[in-house]
């Protein structure tokens, strides 16, 4: 799996856990609605570690939660 697509599949499973949408996370994090959108569509080839940290926020989980699940292990990335 692409790490892209990696962070992509974190940030829904984490949406949907918490039962929020993009709109609730543009609100609560502050990243652009439309930066959200074209996140999650794939729209995008790399994502800011700046960004991340702010939707991390939003989801009010840390940096380390959120890379601490199988999709980030080295096996699992394609380099």
């Amino acid at each position: 799996m692409k790490l892209t697509t990696a962070i992509i599949t974190r940030i829904r499973e984490l949406l949907k856990k918490d039962h929020l949408t993009q709109y609730q996370l543009f609100k609560s994090s502050g990243v652009a609605q439309s930066t959200i959108s074209s996140i999650l569509k794939g729209k995008v080839n790399t994502i800011k570690l700046e960004t991340l940290f702010d939707i991390c926020f939003g989801l009010n989980i840390e940096l380390d939660e959120f890379f601490s699940c199988d999709y980030f292990k080295f096996d699992s990335i394609d380099r």
